[in-house]
């Protein structure tokens, strides 16, 4: 039984590697992992404050001499941002993850522990969509997408005082909210370029926060849950 998390950038490393987190997450996971012993986790790791700060910076240059900011290079910016936050992920499990962090979800892949951790793959979408290819790839019908909100809401609650939290969503209408279109360190609760796959492949998404560790558990027990459910 293989599940798959789309775990945030903004988690993992939201200004600097939060390691409170990163310790409590990796402890309940073992936890989980050893109660049962078929049972495996995918976790696809997203870009954070680096993929931010690099992507900015690049921003600036190019603003400042002159230079094309178009194509694709914010993209692979963000794209290396999450291969290093994947490496710490992955170290962090240890022998649970013997297998290299993966870039490529389309490839072949020996899935050898009870841990395999994905980075960014390519130009043109998130993590989230590299996470929804290897469900696939591993016959996982549900895709937990674990980010700093609890819930995907009507609006962003930032802005827009009278945005209401959703607890569950059609793929028709939550692709209505975040449209079709990827553009590099896009903030949407599931990237557009994955929605639309998941969708295809009648996948089920759950949204919910990453640092609520016993709530991700309820989750990947197929407990009640805080979130918010598309499909």
């Amino acid at each position: 039984m293989t599940k798959v998390l789309s775990v945030g950038g903004s988690i993992v490393v939201p200004e600097k590697p939060d390691t409170v987190f990163l310790s409590q997450f990796v402890s309940m996971v073992k936890e989980w992992l050893s109660e049962e012993s078929s049972r495996k986790l995918i976790l696809v790791v997203g870009g954070g404050a680096p993929a931010r700060v690099y992507q900015n910076a690049y921003a600036e240059v190019s603003a400042q001499t002159g230079g094309d900011s178009a194509g694709d290079s914010a993209d692979w910016i963000g794209i290396m941002a999450t291969r290093l936050n994947a490496q710490l992920v992955k170290a962090s499990f240890g022998s649970l993850c013997p297998n290299e962090v993966v870039y490529n979800p389309t490839e072949d892949i020996d899935f050898k522990g009870r841990v395999l951790v994905a980075a960014g793959w390519k130009p043109g979408f998130s993590t989230d969509n590299d996470a929804v290819l290897l469900a696939e790839k591993y016959g996982a019908k549900t895709v937990v997408n674990l980010s700093n909100i609890e819930k995907v809401y009507t609006d962003d609650p930032r802005k827009n005082p009278d945005a209401k939290p959703i607890d569950s969503i059609s793929w028709k209408d939550f692709r209505k909210m975040v449209g079709d279109d990827w553009t590099p360190g896009k903030n949407c609760p599931f990237d557009p370029i994955a929605s639309k796959k998941a969708d295809e492949c009648g996948m089920t998404v759950i949204c919910a926060s990453g640092k609520n560790i016993a709530n991700i558990k309820a989750i990947l027990n197929d407990e009640a849950f805080v979130g918010t459910k598309i499909g």
